[in-house]
């Protein structure tokens, strides 16, 4: 029986401390996930905070050139305060002497002490000046590092502005040459049918020669060109926080005529309106974002009349948070 309850007892000690072993195991293993995960955070963190320092270092040069001239003002007025604080120290001490040479003195001829009260009285009111001068230093002192304290501020919020207005940037640019690709792989077609796609700026444009669209002096579009209007208007049909801008070029030859369209203006004017119509008629592109717009020939890009006579279309990246940031800098 004594064996029995010993056994008991000892199988039951094990239990527990097998439990306590396992608990104390599983706690650990959750503390260690716990910081193994923070610190690939803060590895992260590091390599972002890294990758801002070096795009800042233009906006920091600017700003600590700032900063610099007020170190050396403040210098320069903190070496005024110890010469003046050294003087102000040997007056003080002549003080110092001057009284006890003037209590020494006391019973000696009135005349004699009235002399030296008076040299005591001048050395008193040369060191309240000094005194002065050094409280006039100290404050200004702190004007100085107030407004480098300042200064320091308003530079960490312009890196800031910086590295938003930087990374702004980079995704629109980024954004504006995958659209630039976008179209022209939807347009591969008329590569070589007087139709280019460029990207400058941010902007992407596609030039159309007026050969590829419309017959000479008319306003409707053949079925070849009415194909790449269509082709591009689908390949942008999605594209979202975009404005389309479709301008119409003539070249210097002058139209004359009675009936619509009666002059440059009115043509390149019309041929911008019926592109826009074609582009809205077979595609989703909302009406809101399209705009049509005549230059008649006074944009031309070379001498080539016929380049000169063309279609372009731009498509422009909404740009109202960058406005935001820029205007933010002011």
């Amino acid at each position: 029986m004594k064996s029995t309850i010993l056994l008991l007892a000892a199988g039951l000690t094990l239990s527990v401390s097998s439990c306590v072993s396992h608990r104390k195991y599983s706690d650990l293993e959750a503390k260690k996930n716990s910081i193994v995960s923070e610190n690939d955070q803060l590895k992260k963190e590091n390599e972002r905070l890294k990758a801002s320092e070096l795009e800042l270092n233009t906006a920091l040069t600017v700003r600590g050139k700032e900063v610099d001239e007020l170190k050396i003002d403040t210098a320069d007025y903190g070496k005024q305060y110890r010469q003046l604080k050294v003087q102000y120290d040997k007056i003080n001490e002549l003080n110092d002497i001057l009284s006890k040479k003037s209590n020494e003195l006391l019973s000696q001829a009135t005349g004699e002490n009235q002399k030296l009260a008076n040299e005591l009285s001048k050395t008193q009111e040369a060191l309240q000046k000094k005194e002065d001068m050094l409280k006039a230093l100290e404050t200004n002192l702190n004007e100085k590092q107030a407004a480098i304290d300042k200064a320091n501020v308003e530079l960490k919020d312009r890196e800031a502005r910086l590295t938003e207005l930087e990374d702004l940037l980079a995704a629109q640019q980024a954004a504006s040459e995958a659209l630039r690709d976008k179209v022209q792989n939807a347009l591969l077609g008329f590569k070589d049918k007087g139709l280019t796609v460029t990207e400058k700026n941010g902007r992407v444009y596609v030039s159309m020669e007026a050969k590829l669209l419309f017959a000479s002096g008319s306003t409707s579009v053949d079925p070849n060109g009415r194909k790449a209007l269509v082709d591009l208007a689908k390949a942008i049909e999605n594209e979202v926080d975009m404005e389309i801008i479709v301008e119409g070029h003539t070249d210097t030859d002058q139209l004359r005529s009675s009936s619509v369209p009666r002059d440059n203006w009115e043509l390149s004017v019309l041929r911008a309106t019926e592109v826009v119509k074609i582009m809205t008629a077979n595609s989703n592109i909302k009406p809101q974002i399209l705009s049509a717009a005549g230059r008649s020939e006074y944009m031309p890009i070379g001498a080539d009349k016929a380049k000169n006579r063309r279609i372009e279309i731009i498509l422009q990246p909404d740009l109202g948070e960058l406005y935001k940031i820029i205007e933010s800098q002011k």
